[in-house]
């Protein structure tokens, strides 16, 4: 992952380089915004989180009670091609299918009925590889020499290729999320470069209530109410 996130940052710095020199002052790709339909790819990195919502209940005799939560974030890759149509001046509606990679790590601890902590469990390490298909509006503010910033947001469609039986957990495969967030378009010398940060809301419980079928597995499911997925991407478009 490491060798990812160095990657990444040297294309950007060759890019913003080879946008520089003796013409900076120029305007580049003055004509690009005029184009009515145009393709690109993304690379990315994203972390994968869940929303935990407990139900409290005990889940022996004795009392106990077990409480899930993520306490650690674990960057991911996402990668994908890019289609944007102009609707408008200041508005364009985009299609980004692609492929996602990451991990959660869901741990789980353990109180008495008086609420002392008893002990912290190995987080489950949920992984996922999501196919992708994002149909966003993206709204434009002016041209600022060879720099813009917009906005975005819209729906995205997840479906997890990974096993939904998890360690312990059972989870439903298809989700859908609410996405928005803000970026800026670089206009280099050959191509634009955009840098965003976008937020993804899942819409559903994803959390399936029957279990993974494992006797000694239903105490993690019952001691859930719901799960919904939550995902935040730094992305680079080059277009």
């Amino acid at each position: 992952m490491k060798k990812t996130v160095l990657f990444i940052l040297f294309v950007l710095q060759v890019a913003l380089l080879s946008g520089q020199g003796k013409n900076s002052r120029i305007a580049n790709l003055r004509s690009f915004d005029e184009r009515p339909l145009h393709f690109g790819f993304l690379i990315g990195i994203n972390t994968m989180d869940f929303r935990v919502y407990n139900t409290g209940k005990a889940i022996n005799e004795q009392g106990d009670v077990m409480y899930g939560d993520v306490l650690t974030l674990t960057p991911g890759l996402n990668i994908g091609i890019v289609s944007s149509y102009k609707l408008a001046n200041n508005l364009n509606l985009r299609f980004l299918p692609g492929i996602s990679f990451g991990q959660r790590n869901l741990s789980y601890i353990h109180y008495d009925k008086d609420g002392n902590f008893l002990e912290r469990e190995e987080p489950i390490k949920i992984k996922s590889t999501f196919l992708e298909f994002p149909l966003l509006l993206k709204y434009n503010a002016f041209r600022m020499h060879n720099a813009k910033p917009y906005l975005i947001g819209g729906f995205n469609a997840r479906y997890d290729l990974a096993k939904n039986k998890q360690d312990r957990l059972l989870l439903t495969s298809l989700d859908g999320y609410f996405e928005f967030g803000a970026g800026f378009d670089f206009y280099l010398t050959y191509f634009r470069l955009s840098v965003e940060a976008k937020a993804s809301i899942g819409l559903a419980n994803i959390l399936n209530p029957d279990g993974t079928g494992e006797p000694g597995d239903m105490a993690y499911t019952q001691a859930l109410n719901e799960l919904n997925s939550r995902i935040f991407c730094l992305t680079f478009y080059f277009e």
